[in-house]
């Protein structure tokens, strides 16, 4: 049965703290945040990444602590049929689903291997799209839910030397932009949420002085501004976090590329490939 658009609600019923929440790449950095923040309101959590040993860990933590049940699903997400395979990992509803699992290539395009920028593909854009029509028809269906989407600041313009990286994150704000219309006339939240530098275990390979782009924010900072989001009556398209990174990328959009490319390429100083393949890659 095909569902039809119905006229926006006058009032949206605030979904926090969402009874059961579902975050990918939560061993680390902005996943862990929101862990540990949807915990303490109360929710309960299904965690997934590639370390089942962080996860079981973090898990264990915030049950002792919160009173939360936190299932621990172990899960490579460059896995056909990602979708399926993890819907069916997972015992009953999920009310908001955090879709921030993702990794960047670093380095010259020509200079990384090809295989690298299929798995980069699949976790940071295919990974999205499964995920959100696995879990979004269910809370359509109960007419209540949520879906974050977390991108970059990286996607409001191209980066020499994160080619890949900064299309796919584009691809997931503007995947994400059309979601928030759709799911919002069924009465489900979803809209996009775009850091900027981020600290978190990529700068600890790359340093930071690969960006000085907008301004470093901590993971608790970032999941703040979501949860903030999610809060608001009236969720927007996106949201960028942090006043400053949100200016950059507003400049940035409005930069003509010839001007912009040039600045961005010395900013970056690419000198090698670079692969971190985190549960959260915020450049």
């Amino acid at each position: 049965m095909t569902l039809m658009p119905r006229p926006f609600p006058s009032m949206r019923r605030s979904p926090l703290p969402p009874p059961r929440a579902l975050i990918t790449g939560a061993s680390a950095g902005i996943g862990e945040g929101f862990a540990r923040a949807l915990a303490a309101r109360g929710s309960d959590l299904v965690l997934v990444a590639r370390r089942a040993d962080r996860l079981r860990e973090i898990a264990d933590e915030l049950t002792a602590s919160h009173g939360v049940d936190c299932a621990v699903v172990p899960f490579d997400l460059t896995t056909q049929n990602l979708g399926e395979e993890l819907r069916s990992l997972v015992d009953g509803d999920i009310d908001l689903l955090i879709n921030n699992a993702g990794f960047a290539t670093q380095g010259p395009f020509v200079n990384t291997d090809p295989q690298e920028y299929r798995r980069e593909i699949a976790v940071d854009v295919l990974a999205v799209v499964e995920l959100s029509r696995a879990f979004l028809p269910a809370m359509i269906a109960r007419g209540h839910g949520g879906v974050i989407n977390v991108s970059s600041t990286t996607a409001f313009q191209p980066v020499p030397s994160m080619a890949v990286y900064s299309a796919s994150k584009a691809f997931v704000l503007s995947f994400g932009q059309s979601l928030w219309y759709e799911a919002r006339q069924h009465g489900v939240t979803a809209f996009t949420l775009a850091p900027g530098p981020t600290r978190t275990e990529f700068f600890d390979v790359i340093g930071d002085s690969a960006t000085v782009v907008g301004s470093f924010q901590t993971p608790g900072q970032v999941v703040a501004t979501g949860l903030r989001a999610l809060d608001r009556r009236w969720t927007p398209p996106h949201v960028v976090s942090g006043r400053r990174n949100a200016v950059a990328a507003h400049l940035a959009g409005l930069a003509p590329r010839r001007i912009l490319l040039p600045i961005l390429d010395r900013v970056m100083h690419p000198t090698m490939s670079t692969d971190h393949r985190g549960d959260r890659v915020h450049p």
